[in-house]
């Protein structure tokens, strides 16, 4: 099906590999032939919650191989564009310890008191206090920067609050809208890219959500193979005008 040999995948996560609690038939077996072909591969999600071996074990439990250098999340990603355009910054941080520890990795000074950047992504603790002190920040001159603006995040409960949520709440209080690093925004897939090793035209972006996966890919001119396994079907890409490059129903289909 596929028209060349990809030299690199990027790979998303829930919808794409699993969902909620349960592993998506074929997954694991795709991950295994990529293994066996030895092609480079990074999970690549906007989850910014988790660490890298939290993720990793995570996708082992499901039987999916993962090392925690094989993982990049959108804290990552934001850590990365705060040291290169932000560096030595004092950060307010809107979030959980997946980016609290990122930001500390590259060596931010977190702290609530004036601080030059203000971060925000998911965080299950948000309340009035967090939101007025980000938005005071922002007006004062901080830059805001959000990890991703995906509206919500899926769960064995079902959609809840995302990252997105937050972001508008804090964008509408100080009247200013964040530079987004996450999916589906080109800074993460550049960021990824160098890590991978590999060009745009060799890349393979494989996901199940038009909105953040494949227009990434159609963003950053990498191909896309969208899975009909998690938020959208074949009759969505019409309804959105994103097009994939590849469309199956499940990654066992897919020839590496």
């Amino acid at each position: 099906m596929n028209r060349k040999q990809y030299q690199g995948y990027l790979i998303d996560l829930d919808g794409t590999l699993y969902r909620g609690i349960e592993v998506i038939p074929g997954a694991v077996h795709f991950m295994k032939r990529l293994v066996e072909s030895n092609i480079p591969y990074l999970y690549l999600t906007n989850n910014s919650s988790r660490l890298p071996e939290q993720v990793a074990k995570h996708l082992r439990s499901f039987g999916l191989p993962a090392t925690p250098e094989q993982v990049y999340t959108s804290a990552m990603a934001t850590a990365q564009y705060i040291q290169k355009n932000h560096p030595r910054s004092k950060v307010f941080v809107v979030g959980e310890e997946g980016l609290y520890h990122a930001l500390i990795e590259v060596d931010m000074t977190l702290t609530d008191r004036e601080p030059d950047v203000v971060v925000a992504g998911i965080d299950r603790t948000f309340d009035y206090e967090k939101c007025k002190r980000a938005s005071l920040a922002i007006q004062a001159g901080a830059a805001y920067i959000a990890t991703n603006v995906d509206r919500v995040l899926p769960t064995e409960e079902g959609y809840l609050p995302g990252s997105g949520t937050i972001n508008i709440a804090i964008s509408h209080a100080s009247n200013r809208k964040p530079v987004v690093i996450g999916k589906p925004e080109t800074i993460i897939l550049q960021y990824a890219l160098e890590l991978l090793g590999t060009k745009e035209d060799e890349t393979l972006i494989v996901g199940d959500n038009l909105e953040t996966d494949i227009l990434t890919g159609v963003r950053g001119g990498v191909d896309t193979l969208m899975v009909t396994t998690g938020v959208h079907t074949r009759l969505d890409v019409e309804k959105y005008n994103i097009t994939p490059t590849f469309v199956v129903d499940h990654l066992d289909k897919w020839e590496i």
